[in-house]
């Protein structure tokens, strides 16, 4: 078995250590094969044992990136937790298999049954809808899902948008251009970038237009090629706005559309283009819906219990 490892964001030589002494610790305690070239690393071994190897370097990743270093001794003792795991057969519920994209503060996996299944229905289809409460990771993982297909080549850019609905006609009057009227709408998008990508890495990809974030309104009139588009707020869209963002979708490209219908800040949920399309859509194939709920909230311990208050009422 082989699996490949590309690193984009961790600097090599402070995770292999000295001379690789880092990853020669892993070889001499696994019969694993480790084989760097550049930014790429390959494992060759048996299935379980890669599997192994492959989380050591994940929590090698975590490690490195929280403390700023990685000492052969943490690295002993990952190594130590991996093979007793092993041993008493104790795996994640969700395997390494299922990490979605390694950011700034290491693996990004899902974290419940539902973000689980919010994984498999992005693998398998071109076009998701995620809808559920707020703190249910749908805005997070969808942007983790973008960086990992732009990283990995399979697009060319990133577009991240949502309805500024708020704004409305007043936002002439705001003080400031155009990007400072329309910024403090799209502040949780740049806040799931921040999180995932160091500041000079995420700054260069705006300034190239690899990532854009825009307000909906501006995708009118664009076609979309080798793109993953994602809307956040979905619930906030009209329904021509959401046709709108749908038909932008060019050849090579991904969409996730991420909603809660319990949030609704237009005048009335029949102008809602996340519901009329949860309906209309939900038969099409290549399109996936996930439903994600209370049990999927992985915030504070007190959003669950708020929105179980609401819930009631």
């Amino acid at each position: 078995m082989e699996k490949v490892i590309e690193l984009k964001i961790i600097e090599p030589t402070n995770l292999f250590g000295v001379g690789d002494s880092n990853l020669r610790l892993i070889e001499d305690a696994m019969p694993v094969k480790i084989i760097v070239r550049g930014e790429l690393i390959k494992l060759q071994g048996e299935g379980s044992v890669v599997e192994s190897a492959k989380e050591v370097l994940f929590e090698m990743m975590a490690t490195l990136s929280s403390k700023g270093s990685l000492s052969s001794r943490d690295v002993q003792k990952l190594i130590t937790l991996s093979i007793a795991n092993s041993a008493n057969g104790f795996s994640d519920d969700i395997n390494s298999d299922s990490v979605i994209y390694f950011g700034k503060k290491g693996a990004i996996k899902p974290k419940t049954a539902g973000q689980h299944k919010y994984y498999e229905t992005v693998k398998k289809n071109d076009v998701v809808f995620s809808i559920g409460p707020a703190g249910t990771g749908k805005t997070f993982l969808s942007v983790a899902f973008a960086l990992a297909a732009l990283d990995n080549n399979e697009v060319d850019r990133i577009i991240l948008c949502r309805p500024a609905v708020e704004a409305g006609e007043s936002l002439g009057f705001l003080p400031g251009d155009l990007k400072e009227k329309v910024d403090p709408y799209l502040a949780p998008l740049y806040d799931s970038l921040k999180t995932l990508y160091f500041d000079s890495r995420l700054n260069e990809l705006l300034e190239k237009k690899k990532i854009e974030v825009v307000p909906l309104a501006y995708m009118r009139g664009r076609t979309l090629d080798n793109a993953y588009m994602i809307l956040d707020e979905a619930q906030n869209s009209t329904p021509l706005q959401m046709k709108m963002f749908l038909t932008r979708l060019g050849i090579g490209s991904k969409a996730i559309i991420t909603g809660d219908i319990t949030q609704i800040d237009l005048h009335t949920t029949i102008d809602s283009g996340l519901i009329q399309a949860s309906k209309i859509l939900k038969d099409v194939n290549g399109l996936g819906f996930v439903n994600l709920d209370k049990s999927d909230v992985v915030r504070h311990h007190l959003v669950k219990k708020i929105i179980e208050a609401y819930d009631r009422e």
